[in-house]
């Protein structure tokens, strides 16, 4: 049996943790309000970015001089999975959730006799899929020195997956991230961006004609490679809510759970007290009676 300085000591070391748990979810909660403004701005601009280039793309269906961007390659033989995940944990399994989509991905299509090559922002992410695919991960992309996640960011990401593309290093490029809903549900979501995909249109709805100048594939070899920017910044902005949110959640786990245990340590710790004191009034009173 623990003896009673022991106990105190764990029970001083529990609290000390619920206090620090406690201040990172007061953090995440203050960041996360900010974070969450700046994925629900960036969502109807990437949205109607969407929109516009499936009008364009649809009018050159078939165009032997479609971008590469809109037609691929022509193969799908070597598939780029672009994985975006944290650069801290203590976040629950926001991390895990999104590189065990990847790894699984990864795994499917090396079943499928695919290639496959890996881009990694965050350091969380790398590190997990290092354990699996050490020889596959070409680049990791640290963000811990960006205190605000902005265009540049995404734009310098951009245009390293499309000096990849120019270089003949993939055919296909998927978009690994979490889509934020609430700070309980985050989605691990998978978004295929090279060649670009766009939402289906229903068939029945009657949309606008419009007359595009100069045509649509001259507009369309100016914002592909924009629209590739716009997608992952959505990614990095998702991400950073989920983040947040996964944070607050469990580290408020965490503060719940060092209560209970504070509790019931405090319970050992006043039985054990009492059990002695019990014992040593025995002693005292056995003893009197010898006498």
């Amino acid at each position: 049996m623990a003896s009673l300085k022991d106990l105190r000591n764990r029970i001083a070391s529990v609290k000390a943790t619920q206090k620090i748990t406690k201040a990172m979810q007061m953090v995440a909660a203050a960041k996360l309000r900010r974070a969450q403004q700046a994925a629900e701005a960036a969502r109807p601009y990437a949205e109607r970015m969407e929109t516009v280039l499936g009008n364009l793309a649809a009018g050159i269906v078939g165009n032997s001089q479609a971008p590469v961007l809109l037609a691929g390659t022509g193969k799908t033989q070597t598939h780029l999975l672009l994985v975006c995940t944290g650069e801290r944990g203590l976040c629950g399994a926001f991390n895990s959730s999104i590189a065990r989509m990847a790894r699984d991905r990864a795994q499917l299509l090396l079943a499928e006799g695919k290639e496959v090559k890996i881009l990694c922002v965050g350091r969380k992410g790398a590190e997990q899929l290092r354990r699996v695919y050490p020889d596959r991960i070409l680049e990791v992309v640290d963000l811990r020195a960006v205190r605000t996640i902005g265009f540049k960011e995404a734009h310098e990401i951009s245009s390293k997956v499309l000096k990849l593309l120019n270089a003949g290093a993939f055919d296909v490029c998927t978009l690994f991230y979490s889509n934020f809903k609430s700070v309980i549900q985050q989605v691990p979501t998978a978004q295929q961006i090279i060649p670009a995909t766009f939402p289906e249109r229903d068939s029945a709805e009657a949309g606008p004609v419009y007359e595009y100048e100069p045509t649509e594939e001259e507009i369309l070899a100016d914002l592909l490679p924009r629209n590739i920017a716009v997608q992952i910044f959505r990614a990095l902005l998702e991400n950073q809510a989920s983040f947040y949110g996964s944070q607050m959640s469990a580290m408020d786990n965490a503060t719940r759970n060092a209560g209970d245990m504070i509790k019931k340590q405090t319970l050992t710790y006043n039985r054990t007290r009492q059990a002695m004191i019990t014992k040593e009034l025995i002693e005292i009173i056995s003893g009197a009676e010898a006498l």
